[in-house]
């Protein structure tokens, strides 16, 4: 809170240098004004002091935001100052020198798609806490057979996941076919060709879906029953901007990768950017969370050959997520104009593209942090200390009796769902084979490595 003394004067440019300083820079609302004000009030704004760092600043976004050119006389020689402040909000660790502004340009995406990120202090802890570092000397530590085995478990759980998130099960080879593609994130530069696979690997059959980007509206919502009007809790972005966000979208993605910006916050912003302009009929949600193992494989910040569960710890904080999307979609719906379509669908009628091009991803990032840290400190640990416990078990179990290794694997199943007893059933018939005495001695081997698994969880 600041006190009277800090209130600017009544003009446009001293709020502006207000906003700057102590607000940082928001996109959306310059987008706007610069629409609505006069290129001369600018030019007055800016020549009041040309050789100031917010004068620069602000000639820099105008060109930027407007793709217009003013009329200013080159600064001289002044220092180079950043667009955005790295104090105040993320940026580019190696941003982009502009010698007609005397800045460099650090923002982290392009004016077609360039959400910001506010630096909180929840967020400056989570940074400096290197999760993907620690990740990759956890894993360092582990047996390199163990780690294969951990990933493959964590990929098709992933995989699942995400699936689960949107309310439906699939098939085991539909599962495993998108954690495949989840393997691959990160491998191939992002492009529209490459969404566009993807979406058809997570459609599997297309009949009754169309593939590619939408060529009507959208939304996300119920219908009336008695109406079939659209009742929406989010409106996509207009199809007629699809082509332009997007593009943006993958510049984005490549702008924040060169230019190091935070991994995980760059894939927040782009991970939600793109459900919230849900670009194609189905499989957006999917394609949003592959969007995130994306963004952190492109950066080498989760560890080669492993994804971190994201979806998985996503389904386990449901409705934080639910409540993430609708942080900025709810407040978002007063301003979209539309009128439904004879198909129930939505038809927006007036320009809403800033609304997905420059949005405020603060909340989107700390939340896409806190899952990071989950997997970081526990999913990764407790597949790897359940698959060591596995082994001592299963060796425990060959040095009892002879046995296949899918015997041992439905033994622990059973073991485990019947708080580590092997069931009457159990003893009658899959493993009817077993004594009496081989079966206290496997029940005692199942408690030992499990217990020791369950206090190194502590």
């Amino acid at each position: 809170m600041l006190t009277p003394r800090y209130r600017p004067q009544p003009e446009l440019g001293p709020h502006l240098v207000f906003a700057f300083r102590y607000e940082g820079v928001d996109l959306q609302v310059l987008s706007a004004l610069f629409q609505i004000i006069e290129t001369d009030e600018i030019e007055v704004i800016i020549r009041a002091t040309p050789t100031g760092a917010f004068a620069r600043r602000l000639w820099f976004l105008y060109e930027w935001l407007t793709d217009r050119q003013l009329d200013i006389p080159d600064p001289g020689k002044v220092r180079m100052v950043t667009i955005l402040d790295p104090d105040q909000q993320y940026a580019l660790a190696e941003g982009d020198p502009s010698p007609r502004h005397k800045v460099s340009n650090n923002l982290p995406g392009t004016p077609a798609f360039c959400p910001l990120v506010r630096r909180t202090p929840d967020l400056a802890a989570f940074s400096q806490k290197a999760l993907g570092e620690r990740a990759r000397e956890a894993i360092g530590r582990v047996r390199p057979d163990l780690v294969a085995r951990a990933a493959a478990f964590i990929l098709l759980n992933d995989s699942k996941s995400s699936f689960a998130i949107e309310g439906e099960r699939p098939s085991g080879q539909r599962a495993a076919r998108w954690g495949q593609a989840i393997a691959q994130a990160g491998v191939r530069p992002l492009s529209l060709d490459e969404l566009d696979r993807l979406q058809r690997i997570v459609i599997g059959d297309a009949r009754f879906v169309r593939l590619g980007l939408r060529d009507e509206g959208g939304f996300i919502g119920v219908h009336d029953r008695d109406t079939n009007m659209p009742i929406p809790d989010h409106i996509s972005a207009r199809h007629e901007d699809l082509e332009s966000l997007v593009g943006g979208l993958i510049a984005f993605s490549d702008r924040a990768a060169r230019g190091a910006m935070d991994p995980v916050v760059a894939a927040a912003c782009l991970a939600f950017g793109f459900v919230y302009i849900h670009p194609y009929v189905d499989g957006n949600g999917r394609l949003h969370r592959w969007l995130i193992h994306h963004a952190l494989a492109a950066a080498s910040y989760s560890p080669p050959g492993l994804v971190f569960p994201v979806s998985a710890v996503i389904l386990r904080n449901i409705d934080r997520y639910r409540a993430v999307l609708e942080s900025w979609s709810a407040p978002l719906l007063p301003f979209i104009e539309w009128r439904p379509t004879v198909s129930g669908n939505v038809e927006v009628l007036n320009d809403t593209a800033a609304f997905y091009r420059y949005f405020d991803a603060t909340a989107h990032a700390t939340f896409l942090y806190a899952c990071v840290e989950q997997t970081v400190e526990h999913d990764l640990p407790q597949e790897v200390r359940f698959l060591q416990a596995f082994d001592t078990f299963s060796e425990g179990v060959q040095q009892i009796i002879d046995m296949p290794t899918a015997q041992a694997e439905l033994l622990h199943k059973f073991l485990g769902q019947n708080d580590g007893r092997l069931s009457q059933r159990a003893r009658t018939k899959e493993f009817a084979a077993l004594d009496d005495a081989e079966v206290e001695r496997i029940e005692a081997l199942y408690a030992d490595a499990f217990e020791r698994d369950r206090r190194n969880a502590k």
